[in-house]
């Protein structure tokens, strides 16, 4: 069984910092290109970062030099390293598995940027 568990959200100020935390279990990690997205209210859910197999990271432009993604194949884990902190960042964001066409998805940890 396949599971996705993200960690690390909370409550932060404009100019904080998160790191997020996604363990998996149950799947051959390091085949896998690992995702963030996330999910503001009333918005649809968008892609944050991902990092392949071998290490190729991309990201969405609004988070470039801001955020960073990476990953510990020893470890099953993906990180988000979240630095400069802004409100539009508040969102519920998501891990992502995927070794096409299989996807798999964590809970969500939320994440609010706020004064």
């Amino acid at each position: 069984q396949v599971h996705l568990v993200e960690s690390g959200g909370g409550l932060a100020q404009p100019g904080g910092s998160l790191r997020l935390s996604c363990v998996a279990s149950g799947i051959r990690f390091y085949m896998y290109t690992m995702g963030w997205y996330r999910q503001a209210p009333g918005k649809q859910r968008e892609l944050v970062a991902t990092i392949s197999s071998s290490g190729n990271t991309n990201s969405v432009d609004s988070v470039k030099g801001r955020f960073t993604i990476s990953r510990d194949n020893a470890k099953n884990t993906v990180y988000l390293q979240m630095n400069s902190l802004k409100p539009e960042d508040t969102a519920v964001y998501y891990c992502n598995a995927r070794w096409a066409p299989v996807d798999y998805w964590g809970q969500g940890t939320q994440v609010t940027v706020s004064s």
